[in-house]
């Protein structure tokens, strides 16, 4: 591969995983520290944590998590803590008191849009924001085309693909591909197709990858 393409990290994650908040910080703090970070094109794939919810949930996040995994709701708080006690420390203001959620379908059919946009990124932080701290529905389309909006995107585009089926065989195919990738849980990310990484991983384990990829590349050019 000439060394003069992009280096590609792609990152299959949610936008109501916590973890994946913080592997998001990781890389960025990976980033700074990569001797070519200007060379570098994140892209964010699809993947559901809870494909079959409703678009809104009813109940607290606590109440949720206790029912999905069974844990008493003091084990679940416990969990919960620790989660915010990491993310103060990367400036995340994680709010699980008014945190809603939801499905997540359409918030990544939305990524695919923006990604055609070059603001991709843009809204993957913006989606976590409005989601961990602000506590706007997530599965609600008035909440997404508002963050979408205050992403730099088009009003009429996004309500276009709100109201239609558009991306939606995008974001199967990102589901697809973390099947055939053997993605276990998220954030799973993947260095220019050479290297792959599960989990929140530390910064330096990141930068790791990072430079690890760049050589290999420059080893086969």
């Amino acid at each position: 591969m000439p060394t003069d393409a992009p280096l590609d990290v792609e990152v299959w994650s949610d936008v109501i995983c916590p973890w994946c908040r913080i592997g998001r910080a990781h890389l960025d703090l990976a980033l700074a520290e990569f001797e070519h970070a200007d060379r570098v094109r994140v892209t964010y794939r699809s993947f559901e944590l809870e494909p079959n919810s409703p678009a809104e949930q009813e109940e607290s996040v606590i109440d949720h998590l206790a029912a999905k995994y069974g844990g008493t709701t003091a084990q679940i708080e416990g969990m919960v803590e620790d989660v915010v006690g990491r993310g103060q420390a990367l400036g995340i203001d994680f709010r699980f008191d008014i945190a809603r959620t939801g499905n997540t379908f359409d918030a990544h059919r939305l990524l695919h849009l923006a990604r055609e946009h070059g603001r991709q990124d843009e809204l993957k932080g913006r989606l976590m924001d409005a989601y961990f701290t602000e506590g706007r529905p997530i599965g609600s389309p008035a909440t997404l085309e508002e963050v979408a909006v205050e992403s730099g995107l088009d009003r009429d585009e996004v309500r276009a693909v709100l109201s239609s089926d558009r991306y939606a065989a995008d974001v199967r195919a990102d589901e697809d591909e973390a099947r055939a990738l053997q993605v276990g849980g998220v954030p799973f990310f993947v260095f220019d197709r050479r290297l792959a990484a599960s989990g929140a991983q530390p910064p330096e384990v990141l930068l790791g990858a990072l430079r690890q990829a760049w050589q290999a590349r420059e080893r086969s050019s």
